[in-house]
């Protein structure tokens, strides 16, 4: 289901706005930031303002509609929930990033909770480091 029909079925009000936001969320061929997403929206709607972007975006968060991840550059990304979770690896000196699927931290998950009683949230995740190229 998309985050569109998602808020609503909730109640939510589709204005304008909110779905330009989801239209550039389900647009975009990588993690986009909310700057990225103003950018977009305001080109389309010279009127929108930033704290509308984030307000949906909480929103959609708050719903699990949005993942939200910390890929390194100092901005917080997000990503549709329903294109399903993976987890990054960031080379710290290059910048690249490389999707790992989810089924890699299973093991860890499932070590976590026989041995700490721990259930981690690994869902959306970015593993730094250096990659093959950085480190040689």
């Amino acid at each position: 289901m998309s985050c569109g029909q998602a808020l609503q079925e909730k109640g939510y009000r589709l204005t304008p706005q909110r779905m330009m936001v989801v239209e550039a969320l389900h647009g975009a061929d990588k993690h986009v930031s909310a700057e990225e997403i103003y950018a977009q929206v305001r080109a389309k709607y010279p009127y929108a303002n930033i704290s509308t972007i984030y307000r949906t975006l909480e929103l959609l968060k708050d719903l699990g509609l949005v993942s939200e991840i910390a890929l390194g550059d100092g901005r917080v990304r997000y990503h549709p929930a329903e294109k399903g979770h993976h987890h990054h690896l960031v080379c710290q000196k290059c910048g690249k990033i490389t999707d790992l699927p989810e089924s890699m931290l299973s093991p860890l998950e499932e070590r976590l909770l026989h041995d700490y009683q721990f259930k981690a949230d690994l869902r959306h995740l970015a593993i730094f480091g250096l990659c093959a190229e950085c480190h040689k």
